[in-house]
């Protein structure tokens, strides 16, 4: 179980995870849902998450530090303002409202599950190893925030 941790980059993984729903929308019972609400609830789910996305990444960027999610231990810095004080993983929750604004697009009650396992994947294989590393860098100061910011919401 270990190999898989800090392997499979996470934006990849969502794209997968999408090209998934949108398979599971394809062969199983889709519900009806009407078109117009579902493309605006479905468009302000994505566009949420995209600005969460680029919240974060600007954040990184402000602060000089690396956005690559497979070397925390390249952290130069800790964020912890702007964005990054509400939530930990802003991009992973970014990702995670554009799903949902897919799923609802697509109207897939059964696509819910794939995002599901898109939330534990990251939760053990992701942020799990990204905050063991972040405490061995940053150690109490990292632990501080961590106790006041959490992890998705």
């Amino acid at each position: 179980m270990l190999r898989l941790e800090l392997k499979f980059p996470p934006l990849p993984l969502a794209v997968l995870v999408a090209v998934l729903m949108w398979l599971v929308a394809k062969y199983f019972p889709v519900f009806s849902v009407d078109r117009v609400l579902a493309g605006i609830v479905g468009a302000c789910l994505a566009i949420g998450g995209l600005g969460s996305i680029v919240g974060g990444v600007m954040q990184f960027r402000a602060s000089r530090t690396t956005v690559n999610p497979m070397q925390p231990d390249k952290a130069a810095t800790l964020v912890t303002g702007g964005i990054y004080a509400h939530t930990r993983n802003p991009m992973y929750v970014g990702m995670t409202f554009m799903l949902l604004g897919w799923c609802v697009w697509l109207g897939s009650v059964y696509a819910l599950i794939l995002i599901v396992a898109f939330v534990l994947y990251l939760n053990r294989f992701q942020i799990a190893p990204e905050e063991k590393a972040l405490h061995a860098r940053f150690g109490p100061e990292f632990l501080a925030y961590k106790s006041r910011v959490r992890r998705w919401l």
